[in-house]
């Protein structure tokens, strides 16, 4: 693992695309007359995501953490049960929640958060992801014979093959996560 990832999405893209990001999220909510919005970032992968974003939003905002753990091997390749590390230490309640992650590979991450915050009360939830995997998504829905609606990610940064990402927050077993690019893993 040496080797340096090939790069997918260069980092000058990755620039653009949380511009443009910030602009619609900003708009979104400035027209539907909200004062200020309470972004959650996902620990660890989307601090690099989330600081870059809140950096370019002009809509009024704060920004709380989350983390949880979704894979149950000492690799960190096969899912496990969702267990929540670190809350918010926001009340959410009657406020307007942007959840950032990194990743949606098969939702069941921002799913189960969904499930967890919407319990509590904002005004309005929403989702916003770096990087999405729709034929991943898709595959683990038909895995579960639909048990599971897909979840709505209502901003998204890129969709991407079904491929290991690093970079720009994303990480293999912790490692790769600060390159300023999202590159693939070559299969070892």
């Amino acid at each position: 693992m040496s080797e340096k990832p090939e790069v997918l999405i260069k980092e000058e893209s990755i620039r653009g695309r949380v511009d443009e990001m910030a602009r619609r999220i900003s708009t979104h909510y400035t027209d539907a007359g909200v004062t200020e919005v309470l972004l959650v970032g996902v620990l660890r992968g989307a601090f690099i995501f989330l600081a870059d974003l809140t950096r370019r939003l002009t809509i009024p905002h704060r920004v709380d953490f989350i983390a949880v753990s979704a894979y149950g091997d000492s690799a960190g390749t096969t899912p496990g049960s969702i267990k929540l590390w670190k809350d918010v230490t926001t009340d959410i309640a009657g406020r307007h929640v942007l959840l950032v992650e990194d990743i949606c590979d098969t939702g069941r991450t921002l799913r189960f958060l969904m499930e967890v915050f919407s319990r509590r009360g904002p005004a309005s939830l929403k989702t916003c992801v770096l990087v999405r995997k729709p034929g991943k998504r898709a595959a683990d829905l038909a895995k579960q014979k639909n048990r599971a609606e897909p979840v709505t990610v209502d901003y998204v940064g890129f969709e991407i093959p079904d491929q290991w990402v690093v970079g720009y927050g994303l990480d293999f077993q912790d490692q790769w996560r600060t390159l300023p690019y999202i590159g693939v893993m070559k299969p070892e």
